[in-house]
């Protein structure tokens, strides 16, 4: 019997997430709980184990606010600090289940963590630092600790080569501009994609709704889910009138099963 893939969004918000510091406009100021976007990211569980795509600074929150007892590790879709700035974090794990966190990223990344974590890789190890192993990623399959198949899909965040992932026939792709043909290629059969949608009108390296919906038109899944969204886009109300049917918008906390 085939284990069931389940995601958690843990985050579906920008890089500032929403609501905005300071911002008074009426998405920021919105009561619905669903308009209270942290930056983006999702949670994976396969087989009893969990893995976490992209650790942001409000990492420490989302595993406790959805009860994440064990971790097995971290992918990496780029090295922005909205995506990787909560690493540290993952000391808890570390101590309650007594290994070292399993990251997995491509050589870009893998630079900017030893730039911004630095203490982490010093050869004299400070005690209470998190214990990382780092695992290179490149544009081809690789199989997570518990046998959970990925494939890598490079996407473009203006030009940043961002890492999007396909996961058995789910896809998850933020921070992305544009996709080549033959990346493109890599979507074809999938049935539930999260794709990052930033606002209505276009922006230099994330794509806007329109962007999203035809990609959303030309890979088919059966539904598809919009992330990493900005105040600016609308409330969680608003954005789902302008979606088609199986079009929807994320919201921090939303479960998907494939």
């Amino acid at each position: 019997m085939k284990s069931k893939l389940e995601i958690t969004v843990l985050g579906s918000g920008t890089s500032q997430g929403v609501p905005v510091i300071a911002c008074n406009c009426k998405v920021c100021k919105s009561n619905d709980t669903k308009d209270k976007r942290l930056r983006c990211s999702i949670l994976i569980s396969f087989n009893h184990e969990n893995y976490v795509i992209d650790s942001g600074p409000d990492f420490r929150y989302q595993m406790l606010r959805e009860n994440v007892q064990t971790l097995r590790g971290v992918l990496f879709t780029h090295e922005h600090k909205d995506h990787v700035s909560g690493l540290d974090d993952v000391r808890a794990f570390n101590f309650k289940e007594g290994r070292d966190m399993e990251v997995f990223c491509s050589e870009r990344v893998e630079k900017a963590l030893k730039r911004e974590f630095h203490y982490v890789f010093d050869e004299d190890k400070y005690p209470g630092i998190p214990l990382i192993q780092i695992n290179r990623i490149f544009n081809e399959k690789f199989i997570l600790p518990g046998g959970l198949e990925i494939l890598p899909i490079e996407v473009m965040h203006y030009k940043m080569p961002v890492h999007a992932f396909r996961i058995h026939d789910f896809a998850y792709i933020t921070d992305a501009k544009t996709i080549s043909t033959s990346e493109k290629n890599k979507l074809k059969g999938v049935k539930v994609m999260i794709v990052n949608a930033l606002r209505v009108q276009e922006h230099i390296s994330h794509f806007n709704l329109q962007e999203a919906l035809d990609l959303i038109d030309e890979i088919k899944p059966e539904r598809a889910y919009l992330t990493h969204i900005s105040h600016l886009f609308g409330t969680h109300e608003e954005i789902t009138q302008m979606c088609p049917p199986n079009v929807f918008p994320a919201f921090d906390g939303l479960k998907i099963t494939l």
